[in-house]
């Protein structure tokens, strides 16, 4: 079986060049034995790699080296190097730190196929260029690549037959500490990438599930019109992962508190290819001492609201008194929460190769390695320089927890107490490395966490990672720890762009922040929620809905002029309806006859919108054009009150349990009204009024929260504000519409703020932060929307019914509802009833039907 090549990228020091690979022999001084192998030649050393992998892989620093020559001898092909030292790595290949050999050696090379002449040039060149500074050799060594890189073309004969190349570019595949030079190929099958150098910007793709190809280009221009081309592709089928719909899942339980975090290390460019920028997760449980873990017990949580180095108010005190006494500009923690050194603090057991690369060949002293659970959790909540979270593999049940355990048998040396160090100290509750990793999942997926992680995700990936909200939040790290608090890119002074760059690695660097308002909670209690209320039967067939369709019930008699709002009676016994025709309806939903059909005036006025108020039973409240509020009985067919609410057109009403009544108006104004106890009596305006909202533009849409403590507006111009309604005050402005809000809603546990408006959008926010959850744009105007809490009924002004799903936010179905436009929708509690009013004068009642 042929043997698998040891040579890696990791033997070079970070970001080191691979330049050519030649078979070669190789002796040490004039009598030693020959070693067949291969020959590479890169920008700080030249390797040997022995065919016999009993045979250390020989590494000579090109700072070594006194004398690099073609020997003398007539017809020979041997280069000759001096060197006073070298590097023994994988001897017996046994993954180990290196050896490093401090003497005077002669080291003969046999090219066996290339010429010495042909690559004494570019070794020379290296050599004299090792003796410049880091910075200037680092520049110089770029440049070297950049001029090879020219030179070489992709080879097409890797292409398949019928396939054709988009676009080629030079750029570098990233892995862990190491980068590797070549050409980038887009063809209309796949991506190439033929080795051989720059790391400016990035472009990631996932192939396969945890499988990512991690390209860089160099510039943004380049990057972004290849991103382009990739997807006019047939052929690529990219998942489309928008941050919103991504929130909301989260929000709605279809997604783990793993996978959203995942998501958004990814939305921040963390990735597991570059340890400088890797993912980072929280550490949630505190408890490394007990016998048990006990998930139910918030002692055992970390508090989720504070960054580690919060978390133990003795050392905070301490660091404040730090930097109180700093000059600008000041931070609280010298040290980052993520760092390469971090990260292979914790994977070293798994990735020896890595900490040997990084370390220059050699592992941290035992005493300061991840040995212990217990240890590294009391290290983070008391050492004045360790403030580091954790990694995504202390939550990945799907691996192997491999980082745990020193599966490969390393020497990793021996403690101060005489214990060498092994596998990692677990605490009590955990009898396995797999137990223990488990039991932080379930520990992660908890309802405390669930509950809390989103003050977290402020911290690390949100309003709290910087600015005046991280100084309050002691979230406060070193600059240049920062996204764009130095651009690299204008510093001219290589030396000084160096230094920069190695304290940037060194010191960590914060996520790219993705939200700039607080992030909404978890919210997943929907489901919950209905089973306490009894409204679903059958909760899974409710949530496993997959071929849904909305079918006609009947049709109410016919409005005179556009029907303008319909309301379904909380036991779906009947279906109100009102117009530009001054009437009321009534229809009995199971005859599907009409019961009442009532002009409600004796002179014509346009109704705007109805409600049906829970404690009366049989009363009606119909907003007019004209401003004033009609109280009407259906069964004694009469108005028992009609007062003058508003200066100008009522447009929208709504309805609070505890008896308040709120009315919209075109005169700018929201007003709330108490209203008497039933039987309705005359209400006097002077006393039944109790807060007038007043708004810069006509109030077009309002509604009020299940919980009765936030109202919400919409105006003619797409303004929507958030009131309070326990004293009625401001509380904020959302980022609306562009043009007129014509509804907005609730979700069921208030935790939500759906709207729809003329600019063809509808919006989801979170009613806690105001954060704008999701926004999609339609082909006509939406005049009108409601929701069941899980379902989302959206009506266009070219009469279509749109049905969305609200987890994955996808249109389970659309219906033409009406011939003209759709105006109004009322929906039953559990999804199953849906009435429609429209423009063409009619009144629908559909049922919904779907598939298991």
């Amino acid at each position: 079986m042929e043997k698998k090549e040891r040579f890696s990228l990791l033997l070079l020091e970070p970001g080191e060049y691979y330049f050519e690979d030649y078979i070669a022999s190789l002796a040490i001084t004039e009598n030693d034995t020959w070693l067949s192998g291969r020959l590479k030649v890169c920008s700080l050393s030249l390797v040997f790699d022995p065919k016999d992998y009993h045979k250390p892989i020989l590494k000579i620093p090109f700072t070594q080296c006194g004398s690099i020559t073609k020997s003398s001898n007539e017809g020979s092909n041997i280069l000759n190097i001096i060197s006073k030292q070298h590097i023994e790595m994988l001897d017996h290949n046994v993954l180990e730190p290196y050896k490093f050999i401090n003497e005077l050696s002669l080291f003969r090379i046999d090219l066996k196929y290339a010429r010495v002449e042909e690559c004494l040039s570019l070794i020379l060149q290296l050599h004299r260029a090792s003796s410049l500074q880091t910075a200037e050799h680092r520049h110089m060594a770029a440049a070297i690549a950049f001029g090879r890189q020219t030179l070489i073309t992709f080879d097409p004969t890797w292409l398949e037959l019928g396939e054709n190349i988009i676009m080629e570019e030079v750029g570098q595949k990233i892995t862990p500490l190491s980068i590797n030079s070549g050409r980038i190929v887009l063809t209309t099958l796949h991506v190439y990438f033929q080795p051989f150098n720059n790391n400016e910007v990035g472009l990631e793709f996932e192939y396969e599930i945890n499988k990512q190809l991690y390209l860089t280009f160099k510039n943004t221009e380049i990057r972004d019109n290849f991103y382009d081309n990739s997807l006019n592709q047939s052929k690529l089928k990219m998942e489309k992962r928008e941050r919103c719909i991504m929130t909301l899942k989260w929000q709605n339980g279809a997604l783990s508190n793993y996978d959203y975090l995942l998501y958004l290390n990814s939305l921040a460019d963390r990735t597991v290819n570059d340890l400088t920028q890797y993912p980072v997760f929280p550490w949630v449980v505190a408890d490394y001492s007990s016998p048990t873990l006990d998930l139910t017990n918030s002692n055992t949580f970390r508090d989720l609201t504070k960054p580690i180095g919060a978390l133990n108010p003795e050392r905070l005190l301490k660091l404040q008194d730090r930097y109180n006494e700093m000059n600008a500009p000041k931070f609280l923690y010298g040290s980052h929460y993520s760092t390469p050194g971090f990260v292979l603090f914790y994977l070293v057991r798994k990735y020896p190769q890595y900490m040997l690369c990084l370390q220059n060949g050699r592992f941290d002293h035992p005493d300061r390695m991840f040995n212990s659970m217990s240890d590294t959790w009391r290290n983070v909540l008391n050492n004045m320089s360790d403030f580091k979270e954790l990694v995504p593999e202390f939550y990945d049940t799907d691996q192997c927890c491999d980082f745990l355990t020193n599966k490969y048998a390393i020497d990793f040396g021996t403690r101060h107490d005489g214990r060498k160090v092994g596998d990692v100290e677990l605490p009590q509750w955990a009898n396995s490395p797999a137990d223990f990793i488990s039991k932080l999942r379930q520990a992660l997926e908890s309802d405390y966490v669930s509950n809390h992680i989103h003050h977290w995700i402020d911290l690390i990936f949100g309003f709290k990672q910087n600015g005046p909200e991280a100084i309050k939040a002691n979230n406060v790290f070193y600059y240049l720890c920062y996204e764009g608090a130095v651009d690299l890119n204008n510093i001219r002074d290589w030396n000084q762009r160096h230094a920069l760059e190695v304290q940037i690695m060194e010191f960590g660097q914060i996520p790219k922040q993705i939200f700039e308002k607080p992030h909404p909670p978890k919210t997943c209690l929907l489901i919950k929620d209905f089973q306490k209320l009894g409204i679903l039967s059958n909760i899974k067939q409710y949530w496993n809905w997959k071929n849904l369709s909305v079918l006609k019930l009947f049709t109410t008699t016919k409005h005179r002029d556009i029907a303008t709002s319909v309301k379904l009676s909380e036991d779906l016994q009947t279906v109100w309806s009102v117009g530009y025709d001054a009437m009321l309806k009534v229809h009995c939903i199971s005859t599907q006859k009409q019961i009442r059909s009532v002009i409600v005036q004796g002179f014509p006025v346009k109704f705007n919108d109805i409600i049906l108020p829970s404690i009366y039973t049989s009363t009606a409240l119909i907003a007019t054009m004209h401003g004033s509020l009609i109280v009407y009985d259906i069964d004694c067919c009469r108005i028992t009150d009609d007062f003058r609410a508003h200066e100008d057109s009522i447009s929208c009403l709504a309805w609070s349990k505890t008896g308040y009544l709120i009315t919209g108006s075109l005169d700018c104004t929201a007003r709330i009204w108490k209203a008497p106890q039933a039987p309705w009596t005359k209400i006097e305006l002077i006393t039944s009024l109790k807060a007038e909202l007043e708004h810069e533009n006509k109030v077009t849409s309002l509604a009020l929260s299940e919980d009765n403590k936030l109202l919400a507006t919409g105006t003619n111009v797409g303004e929507i504000f958030l009131w309070s309604f326990l004293d009625y005050s401001f509380i904020q402005q959302l980022p609306g519409h562009s043009e007129n809000v014509n509804k907005i809603s609730f979700s069921r546990d208030c935790s939500k703020l759906l709207s729809c408006s003329d600019d063809c959008c509808f919006k989801v926010f979170d009613s806690d932060s105001g954060l704008e959850l999701y926004s999609n744009t339609l082909k006509c105007p939406l005049k009108t929307l409601a929701w069941d809490g899980y379902h989302v009924f959206v009506g266009g002004e070219n009469g279509m019914l749109y049905l969305w799903d609200l987890e994955k936010f996808e249109l389970i179905c659309k219906v033409k509802a009406h011939s003209g436009g759709l105006f109004d929708i009322d929906v039953s509690n559990d999804g199953s009833m849906i009435a429609t009013a429209g423009t063409d004068c009619l009144v629908h009642v559909w049922k919904t039907s779907f598939d298991i």
